[in-house]
């Protein structure tokens, strides 16, 4: 893919990266197929902040974790009112990281399929 569109992509979408993953996602990028790298840009990758939201609002019946994919700890989480709270409280501080490799999965899945 030119390099060109890998920076006009990682400006567009860099927030949905951890930082320290933006380099690793550029290469791969780069050393794509063309058809790859569109699949790349049309996937709707989730967003931090909202998950953020998402847990501080809904963390205690397990939606946070729903959404991300994890089911069963979602459901654990669900039963058990988000581990008496401590849980829920630890989600917050853990939930950006979390969604952000969530996001590098899926473009590690797109590019490796």
């Amino acid at each position: 893919m030119e390099s060109q569109k890998v920076d006009m992509f990682l400006m567009m979408n860099s927030r949905f990266f951890n930082p320290e993953a933006i380099p690793l996602v550029k290469k791969l990028m780069e050393e794509a197929a063309e058809d790859k790298s569109m699949m790349v840009q049309i996937t709707p990758y989730k967003d931090p902040y909202v998950f953020l939201i998402i847990s501080i609002v809904g963390g205690h019946l397990g939606i946070d974790r729903m959404l991300l994919g994890e089911t069963g700890l979602g459901i654990a989480k669900l039963l058990t009112c988000g581990g008496l709270g401590i849980w829920t409280i630890v989600d917050w501080f853990t939930i950006l990281q979390r969604t952000r490799e969530n996001n590098f999965t899926r473009l590690q899945q797109i590019l490796f399929s």
